[in-house]
């Protein structure tokens, strides 16, 4: 197969899967948007609770991005305020984690299996279309991404790909790459998701597949910066916290990075299950040292996002 085809079947699985998320997202928040919102708006100010609500709203939605740009919105509307949004933020890492162990499990199969279901349930009754949209786009999902790991096979064989795994191959230049391509896709999943597919091929070594999940952590952290262009201070304060959080996080772990991969590669054999540990354990490790600080990180936050608004603004 040529070159040029094996890249747009590649690409063409990519952008499938992308739809999925985006019609996932879409349909669960139709049928559950109001009630996350007033969850949100009642429980958050618990920071334990908010944490754990930003956590499962993520894992459901399979989408940091959403949640993330869902809470600085309703800072922005008054709903939340902004040391209860920290909790949820810091919840939305943790839940974006659940894409990795999803594709690690290997449950690609599956997708087939809910397209049918959630086709038949579409066709039933008012009350259960919406429930069957979202199962048919979850389907899609995995079949998507079965998609994308047969595309990938082929391209271990062309030049260019090896090129480009090659340079991918160091710890420093996959966590760049994490995290352009998650901030220009504006979907962290996609990017987990490939890194993870490309461990489990073995055409990217497990350090560099680590290091590239990592990187995707801060890229995916723009969403909610851009979303929070032009709202209150209070709300692109929460936006800036969320880029600091993960900001400090990954800074602390860089000088030990590639010792840290390759450590987490030899103690678990299996290469895509390494990826899904790490990433789950670089945001509970962001988590653990940010959740007790919030009350005593709020007033730098808030002068941070002060300094920083007044060096864009005009004049």
């Amino acid at each position: 197969m040529p070159a040029f085809q094996i890249a747009i079947a590649a690409l063409a699985a990519i952008v499938l899967f992308l739809h999925a998320l985006q019609g996932f997202n879409d349909e669960l928040r139709r049928a559950g948007g109001a009630w996350l919102q007033d969850r949100l708006g009642r429980t958050a100010e618990y920071r334990l609770f908010g944490f754990m609500l930003g956590a499962g709203a993520t894992a459901l939605l399979q989408s940091s991005s959403a949640t993330s740009s869902l809470t600085v919105a309703l800072v922005d509307a008054g709903v939340l305020s902004f040391r209860s949004s920290l909790g949820v933020l810091l919840g939305a890492n943790v839940g974006t984690t659940v894409t990795a162990w999803l594709v690690s499990f290997k449950l690609t199969g599956i997708g087939p299996l809910f397209i049918v279901l959630g086709t038949l349930l579409s066709l039933s009754p008012v009350r259960l279309r919406v429930v069957g949209k979202a199962v048919f786009y979850f389907g899609l999902i995995f079949f998507a991404l079965d998609l994308i790991s047969h595309a990938l096979q082929p391209l271990q064989a062309q030049p260019g790909w090896q090129a480009v795994m090659q340079w991918a191959d160091t710890p420093w230049t996959a966590v760049l790459i994490g995290l352009l391509a998650t901030a220009l896709i504006q979907s962290s999943s996609v990017v987990v998701g490939l890194a993870v597919l490309l461990a489990q091929q073995q055409q990217l070594p497990a350090e560099s597949a680590i290091a590239m999940a990592l990187g995707s952590n801060l890229g995916t952290t723009s969403t909610a910066l851009i979303a929070s262009l032009g709202m209150r201070g209070a709300a692109r304060s929460s936006a800036l916290a969320n880029f600091a959080f993960n900001g400090a996080t990954l800074v602390m772990l860089l000088p030990a990075l590639p010792w840290l991969a390759r450590y987490m590669a030899q103690l678990i054999p299996r290469p895509d299950m390494a990826v899904a540990v790490t990433h789950l354990g670089f945001n509970l490790l962001m988590a653990a040292i940010f959740l007790p600080l919030l009350g005593p990180l709020e007033p730098w936050l808030r002068w941070l996002e002060r300094r920083a608004h007044a060096q864009v603004r005009p004049g």
